[in-house]
């Protein structure tokens, strides 16, 4: 990414459309009422969301969320984002998404698209991948992101995805406490972990795994700042100030929302820039053009 052209940096957006593969629509109900939780029903494809950034002068980091396993839905491919991401490398990156369940074969594959594809980092959704983060099911995939000492992002909190299906969809929000990858933190020190979003109801362990362990970030996703929890705020402008991300959690909010209702939401000024881009900058590995 040129940082330089940037006036922030998304770290959280989502592919929703896959132009390479036909559409799949099992498991559509999902979507459905994913859409009545939102109250958006937004789905752009890779194209249509970049430049939508581009216009904006935001840099973005895609990924799709691979729950072949546990839902049985067809994934976009990791490829296509990651093709996207090398035709406008000045202001976006992919973030591969690999089902967990698919064990040394799911390794393997994160390794190619390290290696081929030029992918720099990934994405994890225990709720609705099914799956507790600090299962060793995960450990063959966890170890090739840590040899390369990239960053995965893992879903916190409560799931939009589900809400108000029967037995919410069958997923289980407890797979989400962030408390669980506080041994993921100790088994893999060289994996910076992003705990996505702010973690309703479980805010205080993601503040507390985040305070004890330096290779843990979080990112805001998912909420307007103006609802963001009073120790959130808090811990960002102070001892967190340094590993808080930006992230809209793209189409779902848009990055003017999010950052129309950040200048109100009480972060101070000297933080701002941190938060919008420098902390990402820094986990990313960007530099600033001499």
């Amino acid at each position: 990414m040129n940082i330089d052209q940037l006036v922030a940096i998304d770290v959280h957006t989502h592919a929703e459309v896959s132009c390479w593969n036909p559409f799949d629509n099992y498991g559509e109900e999902y979507d459905r009422a994913a859409d009545k939780y939102f109250r958006s029903a937004r789905r752009p494809t890779i194209e249509e969301t970049v430049a939508y950034y581009r216009e904006k002068k935001i840099g973005l980091v895609m990924f799709t969320v691979d729950s072949e396993s546990n839902l049985g839905r067809r994934r976009i491919p990791n490829e296509e984002i990651a093709e996207a991401a090398q035709k406008n490398s000045d202001m976006m990156m992919c973030f591969a998404s690999i089902d967990p369940h698919k064990g040394k074969m799911g390794a393997r594959e994160a390794r190619r698209l390290i290696e081929e594809h030029g992918v720099k980092g990934f994405k994890f959704h225990p709720t609705v991948q099914g799956f507790y983060p600090h299962d060793k099911m995960a450990w063959p995939l966890y170890e090739v992101i840590a040899e390369h000492n990239m960053p995965a992002i893992f879903h916190s909190g409560h799931s939009g995805i589900g809400s108000g299906m029967r037995c919410g969809g069958g997923l289980r929000l407890e797979y989400s406490n962030p408390i669980h990858l506080d041994d993921v933190a100790i088994a893999f020190p060289d994996m910076q972990i992003v705990i996505a979003h702010p973690s309703w109801p479980w805010q205080d362990e993601a503040l507390s795994v985040a305070m004890h362990k330096p290779n843990v970030f979080i990112d805001l996703s998912g909420w307007s700042p103006k609802y963001f929890p009073p120790q959130l705020v808090q811990y960002a402008n102070t001892l967190l100030r340094d590993r808080v991300l930006f992230g809209s959690d793209f189409p779902l909010i848009t990055p003017e929302r999010w950052m129309k209702d950040f200048e109100e939401a009480g972060f101070r000024d000297e933080v701002k820039p941190l938060i919008l881009k420098d902390n990402a900058a820094r986990l990313l590995k960007l530099s600033r053009t001499p």
